[in-house]
């Protein structure tokens, strides 16, 4: 499997953890308005170097999740604002444009330092 994209977390906003009990996380890259930064995990943006599509995988640090679904803005909110909300819930068709649907536990763990990746 090759890296699609890779980044990593350097803030997180303060209502950002509120999501999790949602089963979402939301991230944005730095330079995000801060009305948005303030629910969002801010992350140094990279660059994605390929297609983002279910049969990827998810990976939070240590954690690997199946993505198992895609919205159909979601790969280029990520390329251009580093803006994705990933939902854990498993779902095989997107609930919005902009979602991303990952299998598996909801982390609850996350902090500034952790390593967020898409492989395919």
């Amino acid at each position: 499997m090759k890296v699609i994209y890779q980044t990593t977390i350097t803030h997180i906003g303060d209502c950002a953890a509120d999501a999790l009990s949602d089963n979402m996380l939301i991230t944005f890259r730095e330079g995000a308005p801060a009305d948005v930064a303030e629910f969002c995990f801010i992350h140094n943006h990279g660059e994605l170097s390929g297609v983002l599509r279910p049969g990827a995988e998810f990976m939070l640090g240590e954690q690997h999740y199946p993505v198992t679904a895609v919205g159909d803005v979601a790969e280029q909110n990520l390329r251009e604002l580093g803006h994705i909300t990933l939902r854990f819930d498993g779902q095989t068709q997107a609930e919005y444009p902009g979602t991303v649907h990952v299998d598996g536990v909801t982390p609850h763990d996350i902090a500034p330092g952790c390593i967020l990746k898409f492989v395919a």
